[in-house]
């Protein structure tokens, strides 16, 4: 696959490549910030994974994001911790719900809600069973969804608009003949 534009061709993996970086940059800048809850982060760097997965396609999205997730665990140095689990199991559960809107007639903004949801319940999920070994966890489990909800809406209306100004730079990718 190449991406061909008037001034330029490019190979789709150099987008991948920059999709990561930046990715992988404001996941490390989110860890840097202090934030106002326990568990509570805006998620700012699936916004990159949202924009491959409609630029590029689902399996180049689970590509930044499972690339985000453990060179961002090597950074700060969560590799293999209950932290990068959560992250990990997150990450999965969001793909999981991007691998189903790829069926349906649904937008970056509803596809970030969905994602932002399943990813909150994943780690919502392995918080219970494996991190603390009790179902209690998930009476909170509404108030978390309410605050996933509210971001999942914010990076979808993000990707949507990173995702417009590709567009007029950078058109879809098209299969090269053998």
């Amino acid at each position: 696959m190449i991406i061909k534009t008037k001034y330029f061709t490019i190979r789709p993996e150099l987008l991948i490549a920059a999709l990561v970086s930046a990715a992988l940059a404001v996941h490390v800048l989110e860890a840097a910030l202090p934030m106002p809850g326990p568990w509570f982060k805006p998620g700012l760097a699936n916004i990159f994974v949202l924009v491959a997965f409609f630029h590029l396609g689902w399996r180049k999205a689970a590509l930044v994001a499972l690339l985000r997730v453990v060179l961002g665990g090597l950074l700060l140095g969560t590799f293999l911790s209950p932290t990068f689990m959560l992250s990990l199991a997150g990450t999965l559960s969001a793909l999981l719900a991007l691998a189903l809107v790829r069926w349906l007639p649904i937008g970056p903004v509803g596809a970030s809600v969905l994602a932002s949801l399943a990813h909150l319940s994943g780690q919502f999920i392995v918080a219970a069973w494996v991190l603390i070994g009790h179902m209690g966890l998930l009476s909170a489990l509404p108030w978390f969804l309410a605050g996933a909800w509210i971001t999942g809406l914010i990076n979808g209306v993000i990707a949507f608009l990173i995702l417009d100004r590709l567009s007029q730079w950078l058109p879809r990718p098209v299969e090269q003949p053998s």
